[in-house]
């Protein structure tokens, strides 16, 4: 299933806020600097046109979310969406999540990771590049504070279980935890738009939970 156009972004609309580069985060992290407030903050791996993002955002004011996305137009996009919904506690960056996991974020800074349905590179020779790898997952266990979260959610049963494996082999992370499937209530009851089309076309969809002891 391909990804349909874009609805065009309001050109009245400050993006400022909201959309960043990779070298317009704070270095070393700082996340009060980029949100004004200390609070509890979670990131999607992956943000595409940004419904979690904002679904999210909306129903927990009191944390943060940042979002990585490496396609500029989804960036954008997503970007648009909250700042039309005027979500100050919400930022996207444009780049490589492996890059902000691996040289800005700090160790147990991180409430919730969330990585939903990531490109499955499906040829054998471009698995290499799959999100899920053993350098993330290692990021991943040390950027989550004692507590925190990891929600990875694929329709791809054979990345599904290589990233379990990958998980069970490169992490000390509790899981895979069982996820159950929500009802939709209505149409956009769904925690992504890519969930949202998997489910109309009546295909399975994978979902587990890592959690990170406390210590």
């Amino acid at each position: 299933m391909g990804r349909r156009a874009l609805r065009k972004i309001d050109p009245s609309l400050d993006l400022s806020s909201h959309l960043k580069t990779f070298d317009e985060l704070p270095c070393p992290w700082d996340a009060e600097k980029l949100f004004g407030r200390t609070a509890p903050l979670e990131v999607e791996v992956g943000s595409g046109k940004g419904l979690f993002l904002r679904t999210a955002a909306a129903a927990r004011p009191g944390v943060d979310f940042l979002a990585i996305e490496v396609s500029v137009k989804y960036a954008r996009y997503a970007a648009a969406a909250v700042a039309k919904r005027n979500l100050s506690n919400v930022a996207v960056v444009v780049g490589d999540a492996l890059r902000v996991f691996g040289e800005l974020l700090p160790d147990d800074s991180l409430a919730a990771v969330h990585v939903y349905f990531p490109d499955p590179w499906w040829k054998k020779r471009h698995k290499k590049r799959r999100v899920m790898r053993e350098s993330f997952v290692r990021d991943v266990q040390r950027t989550l504070r004692p507590g925190g979260s990891l929600h990875f959610w694929t329709d791809v049963e054979e990345y599904f279980n290589s990233s379990l494996e990958l998980l069970a082999d490169h992490t000390d992370l509790v899981g895979p935890l069982e996820v159950s499937e929500v009802p939709a209530e209505h149409d956009m009851a769904y925690r992504t738009h890519f969930e949202r089309r998997t489910r109309l076309h009546e295909k399975p969809v994978h979902r587990c939970e890592y959690r990170k002891e406390k210590q």
